[in-house]
C-alpha cells in the first residue's frame, strides 16, 4: 500500500513535466498522454526495485518510443482541404520546418536531440536515459545535427 501511495504521488509530482518530455519526443499531444500512460504503467511494475523514478521512466519513455517509431507505418494521410494561412509568420515557418526536419530523425537521434537541446541535459546524462555510452550521445548528436543542416526543408525556409 505504501508504494502505491508513493507512484502516485510520483505521478501527480512529475507527470506535467514527463508528458512535455513525451510531447517533445512525439510533437503530438495525444500520442504523448498514450506514450506518458503506457510508459507509467510499465513503471507501475518495476516500481518496487526503482532507484531513481524520474530517470527510469524518462528511459522508459524513450525505449517505448523507438518501439513504436520502429513499428510505424510511414505513409501520406489524406485531407479534405488545406488550411488556409491568415499571416505569414516566418519565425512559426522555420520553428515548424524544424520540428518536421526532427521528427524525420531516426528516434534515437530525435531523442538526443530532444534530451541534450529541449531538455538541456549533460551528454553523461543523456547518455545514462538512453542505455549508451557518453561517445554515442556524442556522435549521435553530430550524426543528428549534420542531418538537420542540410535537410532541404529547413535550409529552404533559413534562405526566405
Amino acid at each position: 500500500m505504501a508504494d502505491r501511495a508513493i507512484f502516485q504521488g510520483f505521478v501527480v509530482a512529475r507527470s506535467d513535466r514527463l508528458l512535455r518530455f513525451a510531447y517533445l519526443l512525439t510533437h503530438d499531444w495525444a500520442t504523448a498522454e498514450d506514450l506518458l500512460q503506457e510508459s507509467l504503467a510499465k513503471a507501475w511494475f518495476a516500481w518496487p526495485g526503482i532507484d531513481e523514478p524520474e530517470a527510469y521512466v524518462r528511459r522508459v519513455l524513450i525505449t517505448t518510443y523507438t518501439s513504436w517509431w520502429r513499428r510505424r507505418w510511414r505513409r501520406e494521410l489524406p485531407s479534405d482541404g488545406l488550411p488556409e494561412k491568415p499571416v505569414h509568420d516566418q519565425v512559426a515557418d522555420e520553428r515548424a520546418a524544424l520540428w518536421q526536419a526532427v521528427g524525420r530523425l531516426p528516434a534515437r537521434q530525435r531523442a538526443v536531440i530532444v534530451l541534450r537541446f529541449y531538455e538541456d541535459l549533460p551528454v553523461a546524462e543523456v547518455a545514462q536515459l538512453i542505455g549508451c555510452t557518453p561517445g554515442t550521445v556524442k556522435s549521435q548528436t553530430a550524426k543528428a545535427l549534420a542531418k538537420l543542416r542540410i535537410d532541404e526543408s529547413v535550409v529552404k525556409e533559413l534562405q526566405r
